[in-house]
């Protein structure tokens, strides 16, 4: 005689709910994984000396793209919207650093992280 594996609904915990709940918490740390490596600051790029650099420019526009969208490498189907978007607004923020004006003393780049620096050491003091 085999075995039975009819078991009344009672025996059973709900085994339906435990795996939605595994699928969920997998789902939320697989998006948490993501935004852990795909989001950095997005530095100020006006009123440096020297000023920023079109690489530079660029690599906020494509973390800027990046954030919005929620890829952090886009698939075929989107690659080409997601290039145009980088480079829309790359475009764009190299107008915008071209046009703006102050009367304040441009910013030393190395004075600026080395301030950056202080305030984060202060913030994640244990």
């Amino acid at each position: 005689m085999g075995r039975s594996y009819d078991r009344s609904a009672s025996e059973i915990p709900e085994l339906g709910s435990i795996l939605r709940s595994a699928t969920r918490i997998r789902s939320l740390l697989a998006a948490s994984y993501t935004l852990q490596c795909m989001c950095r600051n997005i530095r100020t790029l006006y009123n440096f000396d020297p000023p920023a650099t079109e690489e530079e420019i660029r690599s906020a526009a494509l973390q800027y793209v990046r954030k919005i969208s929620g890829f952090n490498k886009p698939s075929r189907a989107n690659e080409e919207a997601f290039n145009r978007a980088v480079e829309a607004v790359a475009h764009a923020s190299w107008h915008l650093l071209a046009d703006l004006e102050t009367t304040a003393p441009t910013k030393n780049r190395e004075v600026e992280s080395a301030k950056a620096k202080a305030r984060a050491a202060q913030r994640f003091a244990a």
